[in-house]
């Protein structure tokens, strides 16, 4: 039984989301949040209260046996950017995009 959970519009580049996503992939919940645990990026964080909430989330289901979960997929996507402009030379104005993340942590039983 698949047990999904989603945070979408995140404000962080998913480019450095996917370099941690890619560390917890196919690995047991126990040593997925301890990976994120003892990592210092921002990005870790964001997984780790995702990975929290999927936990939670199979333990709201009675027949789900929360000690073999694992992560089996981790799929970081990108959102809508927030269009900012930076003023230029000669009355021009260039355009920066902070860009957002789609995240979504599916767990499986093993």
């Amino acid at each position: 039984m698949e047990i999904v959970a989603r945070a979408r519009r995140i404000r962080i580049s998913p480019t450095k989301v996917r370099l941690v996503a890619d560390l917890i992939r196919k690995k047991n919940i126990n040593q997925a949040s301890g990976i994120l645990s003892s990592l210092p990026n921002k990005a870790s964080k964001i997984l780790k209260k995702v990975l929290d909430s999927a936990i939670a989330n199979a333990r709201q289901k009675k027949y789900v046996d929360v000690d073999s979960l694992y992560v089996k997929n981790v799929i970081v996507d990108g959102g809508p950017f927030l269009k900012r402009y930076i003023p230029r030379a000669l009355g021009r104005a260039t355009m920066i995009r902070k860009r957002t993340s789609h995240i979504t942590i599916v767990l499986d039983e093993s």
